[in-house]
């Protein structure tokens, strides 16, 4: 219905007072809206937008629909519009919004980003002190616990075609670290992650999918209390840059969520007794920089 409605209303400026039939408007505001579309005039869906005031504060956020449009109610007044979509340089705008009225501001064509540089071909590997390996989980069904492993090493083999390319990670499972010390114990312990018959987490990949953009899927193995199951990382490559040093760097976040019933982390003590210790799944988020080997 918004597609059909912006598409004769959009390039038309401020727009009566009843903006939309039926669609109740709040006292002393208005309705801005507009169209993003790609280079050869597709919508482009999923786009992330941001309505912004004169103080730089967000006021109202969200996605493109499966048509592309933006549509947002917003206080009468000054604001700036940001589009941004992967794969896409992003798209700011002023816009006014009167009261009653709706501001249209037409299409937005967004032009194709210069996807940062790869790294070279190679040998590589993580750079431990500028890589985070993070988690987090449910703690008895309510707060979130946030923790993360302080030892760790990775190889990455960079091939000519970055699809070609490899990895292989081992964390040390004693080094979970949560700031608590009981906690801590606790998860290193037979109950949960039993580091004495399990003392390290692999993951090894040679299937690196480029998803668009920045974007990629890194696909592999991760072992964990022993079992193996294929798991895929989000992956955003963030490019290359110079350290201190002068040396060459590449940096990516990557994130995937593990269940932990696949590991066989069931914990049936607890369990029986009806406390749900830690959630079904765990989310895991990291952010990593890797240099040349050697």
């Amino acid at each position: 219905m918004f597609g059909r409605w912006l598409g004769s209303r959009a390039k038309s400026g401020n727009a009566p007072s009843n903006v939309l039939p039926g669609f109740p408007m709040p006292h002393n505001a208005g309705m801005l809206s507009c169209r993003v579309l790609d280079p050869v005039s597709e919508p482009v869906r999923q786009a992330d937008f941001v309505v912004t005031d004169s103080a730089g504060r967000k006021v109202v956020g969200g996605e493109t629909d499966p048509f592309g449009n933006v549509v947002a109610t917003v206080p009468a007044g000054e604001y700036r519009l940001g589009v941004t979509a992967e794969g896409f340089t992003p798209f700011h705008g002023p816009v006014t919004v009167d009261q009653g009225a709706h501001a249209g501001l037409g299409d937005v064509s967004l032009q194709v980003a210069q996807p940062p540089q790869l790294p070279d071909p190679g040998e590589w590997e993580i750079e431990p002190s500028h890589t985070q390996i993070g988690f987090t989980a449910r703690h008895i069904g309510m707060a979130r616990i946030h923790g993360r492993f302080n030892t760790f090493a990775g190889a990455v083999r960079i091939a000519d075609r970055m699809e070609d390319s490899a990895m292989h990670v081992v964390i040390d499972a004693s080094s979970i670290d949560t700031n608590v010390k009981m906690r801590d114990d606790h998860l290193r312990s037979g109950d949960f992650l039993d580091v004495e018959r399990y003392p390290t987490l692999e993951f090894y990949s040679e299937r690196f999918v480029h998803r668009g953009g920045t974007r990629w899927g890194v696909t592999g193995a991760l072992t964990l209390h022993g079992v193996s199951r294929t798991v895929t990382l989000d992956t955003q490559y963030l490019g290359l840059g110079s350290g201190l040093e002068g040396e060459t760097r590449a940096a990516c976040r990557a994130t995937t969520e593990l269940h932990r019933e696949d590991f066989t982390l069931t914990w049936q003590t607890m369990l029986a007794r009806g406390i749900a210790v830690v959630g079904p799944s765990i989310k895991i988020e990291m952010d990593i920089q890797i240099i040349p080997k050697g």
